[in-house]
């Protein structure tokens, strides 16, 4: 990360963040931290999180159930979430990128420079208790 300065704090955000595929708010983020760095706050959770999206290391998903939810993973590809219990996972092969490439890169007025795709549905958990 060009001009800013290497802290614990920082590396161990960014490897939370990058280390799991529960797809974290800060909140979640700062829940597992703050007993191993006991000066963390969430304010620089949400600090470090903001740089690491600046510089291009993590993605910022959308806001599911009221909080922001990241991705570690910084290469764009599709999501499913929950819409009741809020849990976000990675379709990985179940979409194939030949479906998703069919969406033009440009669009009359426009050319894209990202796409993020988030599907929205009820996971087997959540239509078990229905």
């Amino acid at each position: 990360m060009a001009g800013t300065r290497q802290s614990r704090n920082r590396d161990a955000i960014l490897d939370l963040l990058q280390s799991n595929t529960s797809h974290p708010g800060a909140q979640w983020i700062y829940d597992r931290l703050k007993p191993e760095f006991p000066d963390l706050s969430l304010g620089t959770v949400y600090r470090n999180i903001n740089l690491f999206k600046n510089e291009g290391l993590v993605n910022l998903l959308g806001v599911v159930n009221g909080e922001e939810r990241f991705d570690g993973i910084a290469i764009s590809h599709p999501h499913i979430c929950c819409k009741n219990c809020g849990i976000i996972a990675d379709l990985g092969d179940a979409i194939s990128s030949n479906t998703l490439s069919l969406i033009p890169a440009e669009i009359p007025g426009f050319t894209i420079d990202v796409r993020k795709t988030l599907f929205f549905g009820s996971c087997d958990k959540c239509r078990s208790a229905i």
